[in-house]
């Protein structure tokens, strides 16, 4: 007697499995392959853990700074005295080297030459990232022409509001996300 099945109701056959197990661990294989690099693109636990940081400020009187580490870099916190602020304030920010913010990811705040560049209702308080925006390097407080950052590497000047007033620095130093928890608390990032 001659077999009458067709095709498409045909029994699977042991060819037919073993391709499907194939096919099966070729795909796990590239996932277990392709897994650890798409994993080191994820920000470690260190990176992790530095991506907000709270600074008590509550022992910062007026004139007093503070500097602490987020995501690597050093950020200086200042509360500024009423004299820092007037002078920061009577500056024509037309004649400063930098435009207005061109990193709107860094800008929290206040505009990159705005006459204060401190959070609304908290003037004296000044947060910025302590990077020279040359090279580098990490400017001295209290230092220079204006009395405000200098950076010993190649001498840029930065006022009291750390806007850049000399120098090749082409950009005022940054300032971070940040906001206050409390009143005497600050969270950046």
């Amino acid at each position: 007697m001659a077999n009458t099945e067709t095709a498409d109701n045909a029994e699977p056959t042991r060819r037919d499995f073993i391709y499907i197990a194939t096919g099966g661990v070729a795909a796990v294989g590239a996932a277990l392959t392709i897994w650890p690099f798409i994993d080191q693109m994820n920000p470690d636990a260190a990176a992790l853990a530095l991506a907000q940081v709270e600074v008590d400020v509550s022992a910062l009187e007026p004139g007093m700074s503070l500097t602490v580490k987020w995501r690597g870099k050093p950020v200086f916190i200042r509360n500024r005295t009423a004299k820092e602020i007037e002078e920061a304030e009577a500056v024509d920010v037309d004649s400063l080297p930098d435009g207005l913010a061109r990193n709107a990811n860094l800008a929290a705040d206040a505009p990159a030459s705005d006459a204060n560049r401190g959070a609304d209702g908290r003037e004296a308080w000044l947060v910025q990232i302590g990077i020279c925006t040359h090279l580098g390097c990490v400017p001295l407080g209290q230092q220079g022409a204006y009395g405000g950052y200098f950076c010993p590497c190649h001498g840029s000047v930065y006022d009291t509001a750390g806007r850049i007033r000399q120098g090749p620095a082409p950009e005022n130093l940054h300032i971070p996300v940040y906001s206050f928890v409390t009143e005497t608390k600050l969270r950046i990032g």
